[in-house]
């Protein structure tokens, strides 16, 4: 039946218990042990009915109940003590107030397609949503004054369930965004705040959200708004669903409604940093307004918006990165790209490794990367395959050189810490580790907890997680019609003393999830031995379109249900971050087995070690710089294969002799009051290595000194004076852009006696014709390195070559260095030269390069 009026009704708490609404409508509550246990010690029957969402939970617990708490002088008192905490969070000193200066004033927006902040909130399909939820938890811990964007999706991402072969099916739960710890964000006259971008020539409404996460707010948007047509309402519907126009849509509304979200709130962003490439849009909606507001030509608005935009990208495979069609781009964007006054060939050009190429796709990791001064991978080895896959934006720059560096990922370890072991911590290592989690000395003190104590925590732990296994089997097997009998088998799943490991992701073939079963003999020998028990506890899911992870789902359950391996084999459906917190906080050891090097960072693993597990890893993503030796343990040492069924033969061997030689005879040598002090000793080493550096307040911290501070005071900067400094910019740009080809490298002199020794300087004099630039415009190096088999320079270093007043007849200019011998050896050298300013966001920003050996 059509609606003929919408009411919105709140809960109606007594007016002594009001400051729960207060509490549950900030997720602050999501990282305090205090706060999650006082809406759970409400009605403990409804908190689960609610996925452990406060907000329904205030709205379903029946009035009864609620004014019988606000009888409970004890209840109020911890109520109160919540509150307060609240407060005292909220108005503390921060880390960004005692690092910034005057003139550090300005809100750096993130943008995310996804945000994984609990699983009461489910708008995350995995480890990109995870990450940004606790990018934003460590944001507001450290006081960063930092915005979130994302969409407010009415189906999320789909929930799983598996029919009784194994096989993977999805189903779409709609969110009821009103039972829910969102508010809808309001304009001046009190009315939903909305938002316009334009589709292909019509007007899509957006309406916006709010979502409280400590000191920061995350403003999501959604398009299920009744002015829009009913495919325009849509949009927002799914994440990561429907076609690729659909997903263009989105990422439209995301980027360019996210901008125009921010201006309506009237604040305008001084940094904008894009996680993932999905909201790249956002940048050319910011040169857009630029452009109108202050009368900027096209490449004034660009400098501006550049210098001040980070780009993280996660993906570590070209076929993960969004591309459009050209045609599509045309059709949605020809009328901006005239407005911007560059034409819509030159508009297809930004995101092109090739811009002149008119059949490449529109990529949205190549526009993110065109409009950012910074991009970032998320590990060491990340970074480094980046660079190796946009080399081609490049060309001319040798690969280790290429503009792009790597932060390492983290995690919000409060967020994922267990109650037993933060009792733990506040016992030996006091609260000081709460606020400076990133401080070694703190950790350290993981050295006075008695080997005992740490260990019966975590065996608690462990038997918490095989409980909740065997709950979550009986209630797949309800769903699904099991008889008795299969229920009564569920009780007898996983023994509470057997070593437990885990395995949770994504189901993806590069994550090889199935490598422990290539030989099920030796697996077979493995978990059934009665003196020393092994289990294995698998979840996750399978994109919806992918076939092959499906079916790698299929062969663990499958597994599972193999009457030799039912007792020591479970998969958990509906991965979210409910059974990942279960797992991270249970297990003993926490497998990861990808495909070296296809793992972009992995965050999972570094949950593990504050609760007392332990990583077994192939030398992928963050563990490459995670594993010291006696912290954890490594398949392989870093190989890469090019045959990959040779790869999983080696690897699934070296596992299967880590399992059998190491891993399961340190758990089991037990001392004789049962403590396995060498597995103990290793877990304290897993702790003091892996928590102080692999967490988001750490990782946090990087991005601000590395790139929040100095693009707001770029943008400050920039802004001054009618944009002064930008137009000057832009203007040397062009100047410098449009003479690069007279700029010619005439002569080298390096005059060498004989062989050079080692400790030896040889003076490099360098000849070059500036085409009418000064010499300080220009940065000469010798570039030197040790040679190959080819006779090349694989990895280089630059020396730089200073400028001197003598003046050639040919009227060219001098440039003088010394080159120091180091080392003995075949080493290489050449010339090379590159257009420098100040201004500059890295010194190949321009792409112009000339060298030597292309002017012989």
């Amino acid at each position: 039946m059509p609606t003929i009026q919408t009411i919105t009704i709140i809960p109606s708490l007594p007016e002594r218990l009001k400051p729960l609404m207060t509490i549950a409508r900030n997720l602050w509550w999501t990282w305090t042990p205090e706060a999650i246990h006082l809406f759970q010690d409400m009605d403990r029957d409804v908190w689960e009915r609610c996925r452990h969402n406060p907000v329904s939970l205030l709205g379903t617990i029946e009035q009864p109940r609620l004014e019988q708490l606000e009888r409970d002088d004890i209840f109020l008192a911890r109520m109160e003590k919540v509150q307060r905490e609240l407060d005292r969070y909220i108005k503390a000193q921060t880390w960004y107030k005692k690092i910034s200066k005057k003139g550090d004033d300005g809100i750096i927006a993130y943008f995310s397609a996804e945000f994984g902040l609990h699983e009461s909130l489910p708008l995350y399909s995995g480890g990109l949503g995870i990450l940004a939820g606790d990018h934003m938890k460590s944001a507001s811990d450290l006081g960063l004054p930092l915005i979130g964007i994302g969409l407010l999706y009415k189906h999320g991402y789909f929930q799983q369930y598996l029919n009784p072969d194994g096989w993977q099916l999805e189903i779409y739960p709609s969110n009821d965004f009103y039972n829910m710890p969102v508010s809808l964000v309001r304009d001046k006259n009190g009315d939903p705040l909305t938002v316009q971008v334009e589709l292909e020539g019509r007007v899509v409404h957006i309406r916006a959200w709010s979502l409280n996460v400590g000191r920061v707010i995350i403003y999501m948007m959604d398009t299920d708004v009744p002015l829009n047509s009913r495919l325009d309402r849509q949009i927002t519907s799914y994440l990561y669903g429907g076609s690729l126009e659909t997903r263009l849509q989105q990422e439209i509304v995301l980027g360019m409604g996210g901008i125009k979200l921010i201006t309506a709130l009237d604040t305008w962003p001084s940094v904008c940093h894009m996680n993932e490439g999905h909201s790249a849009f956002m940048a050319l909606e910011r040169i857009r307004q630029i452009m109108h507001k202050d009368g900027l030509p096209y490449d004034v608005a660009l400098e501006a918006v550049r210098a001040t935009s980070i780009f993280t990208t996660h993906t570590p495979v070209p076929a993960g990165i969004d591309r459009f069609p050209p045609e599509m781009i045309r059709r949605y964007f020809t009328g901006l790209a005239d407005e911007m006054g560059i034409g819509i060939d030159s508009f297809l050009g930004l995101g092109r490794i090739n811009p002149g190429d008119q059949v490449e796709e529109f990529c949205m990791a190549v526009l993110a990367i065109n409009m950012a001064s910074q991009t970032n991978g998320v590990s060491k080895l990340h970074g480094e395959v980046t660079q190796k896959m946009w080399g081609g934006i490049w060309p001319q720059i040798p690969r280790h050189e290429i503009p792009i560096t790597h932060i390492t990922n983290g995690v919000h370890t409060l967020g994922w810490l267990s109650s037993e072991m933060s009792l733990l911590y506040e016992r030996y290592l006091g609260s000081r580790w709460i606020d400076e989690p990133t401080n070694y000395s703190i950790w350290k003190r993981i050295e006075q907890i008695p080997d005992f104590e740490l260990w019966r925590s975590k065996e608690r732990l462990r038997e918490r997680l095989i409980s909740f296994a065997r709950e979550r089997l009986r209630k797949q097997l309800r769903t699904k019609g099991a008889p008795s009998y299969q229920m009564k088998q569920a009780d007898e799943v996983l023994d509470p003393e057997a070593l437990t490991i885990g395995f949770a992701r994504r189901f993806a073939t590069y994550k090889r999830s199935t490598l422990l079963f290539r030989d099920l003999a030796r697996l077979s020998r493995i978990l059934s031995n009665e003196e020393r028990p092994v289990q294995l506890i698998f979840s996750g899911k399978a994109h919806p379109r992918d076939k092959f992870g499906k079916e790698l789902i299929h062969k663990v359950v499958q597994m599972a249900n193999n009457p030799e391996f039912r007792k020591h084999i479970v998969f958990i459906e509906n991965y979210d971050i409910e059974v990942a917190r279960y797992l991270v906080q249970g297990v003993d050891v926490w497998l990861n087995t990808p495909r070296r090097p296809m793992e972009a960072s992995g965050t999972s693993g570094m949950k593990v070690p504050a609760n007392g597990g332990i990583n077994l890893s192939i030398l992928d993503g963050w563990w490459c710089e995670g594993y010291k030796g006696n912290n954890g343990w490594a398949i392989g040492a870093g190989e890469e294969y090019e045959d990959s069924e040779y790869q999983d033969e080696v690897e699934s061997r070296l596992l299967y002799e880590l399992l059998e030689n190491t891993v399961i005879p340190l758990f089991f040598d037990r001392s004789a009051h049962g403590v396995p002090h060498g597995w103990v000793e290793m877990i304290k080493n897993s702790i003091q290595t892996v928590c102080p550096y692999f967490n988001t307040n750490r990782m946090v911290e990087e991005y601000a000194s590395q790139f929040y501070l100095s693009n707001i005071s770029k943008w400050h900067l920039f802004a001054k004076d009618n944009w002064k400094e930008a137009r000057k910019l832009s203007r040397w740009k062009t100047d410098v852009s449009e003479v690069w080809h007279k700029v010619k490298i005439l002569d080298l002199q390096v005059p060498i006696n004989g062989s050079p020794k080692v400790g030896d300087r040889l003076p490099i004099k360098i000849v070059l014709d500036l085409g009418g630039l000064d010499p300080e415009e220009v940065r000469v190096e010798a570039y030197i390195g040790r040679l190959d088999d080819k006779g090349e320079i694989p990895e280089g270093h630059p020396l730089p070559m200073l400028p001197i007043k003598e003046q050639q007849k040919t009227g060219g200019s001098v440039f003088e260095g010394t080159l120091l011998c180091l080392s003995s050896g075949r080493i290489g050298f050449t010339i090379r030269c590159y257009p420098f300013q100040k201004a500059l966001s890295h010194k190949f920003e321009l792409g112009l390069l000339t060298w030597w050996e292309a002017e012989r």
